[in-house]
């Protein structure tokens, strides 16, 4: 598991540095620790971002508040650790994607006598919107999947870990080799980092296998054992 000192040993040699930290926080003094204590938290919270990271999902049910909005039913406080949004889940969600079909959901103009038989998901994408602190939506007792703000870097994949290497000695290299040579530097680790950031996110995609299955109430997922037609007037 790679540390916070780790990381930013490795981006100053990925800059040809032979400097080594042994401290950031607090730095230990020397003009390497304090750059890379200046643009750590900035690297690794730009990295963060670039990709619904599957060692930073986290899910939970929302705490509601007073709804001051009237386009949406409901208003949620936002979790505090919560970097950004994936989904609101209904709490009767089979998966991430879908929800149970009710004995309401059938065509229109068409009744049973029996209920129907629920044999598959229907995909309803619960749609939010994400303002200052709160969580906007028309779901009722709404859980969320969200990305959290993570800082402890024993949890980082190992490409995520290169990657972010990468990317912090990009923004390293102007303040530390400087001029023309600097920019070139900081070019060449922006590259480097783009192609791991690519391999990183194939790899981490691998760690989930969701098939979003989209079912018309009306075709195959519901059965019905007696139908009455309308009748023309």
């Amino acid at each position: 598991m790679a540390t916070e000192v780790d990381i930013c040993n490795l981006a100053l040699a990925h800059l040809g540095d032979d400097a080594t930290i042994a401290s950031l926080s607090p730095p230990e003094g020397s003009a390497q620790a304090e750059k890379a204590a200046r643009f750590y938290p900035i690297a690794r919270n730009n990295l963060l971002e670039m990709h619904n990271w599957n060692f930073a999902a986290k899910r939970g049910n929302l705490a509601l508040t007073t709804n001051t909005l009237d386009q949406w039913d409901y208003a949620y406080v936002a979790p505090a650790d919560m970097m950004s949004p994936v989904a609101i889940i209904s709490p009767t969600s089979q998966n991430d994607y879908a929800t149970r079909m009710s004995a309401g959901d059938t065509p229109g103009g068409i009744t049973s006598n029996y209920a129907p038989t629920i044999v598959a998901g229907q995909y309803t994408p619960q749609q939010f919107a994400v303002e200052g602190e709160f969580i906007y939506t028309n779901q009722e007792n709404a859980m969320l999947r969200y990305q959290a703000f993570i800082t402890d870097s024993s949890l980082f994949s190992p490409l995520f870990v290169t990657t972010l290497s990468w990317h912090l000695a990009s923004m390293l290299a102007g303040p530390i080799i400087k001029g023309d040579q600097g920019m070139a530097e900081a070019k060449r680790c922006i590259e480097m980092m783009q192609g791991y950031l690519s391999s990183a996110k194939q790899a981490d995609n691998l760690q989930r296998d969701i098939t979003i299955e989209h079912i018309v109430p009306w075709t195959s997922a519901v059965s019905y054992t007696h139908l009455t037609l309308p009748t023309k007037a």
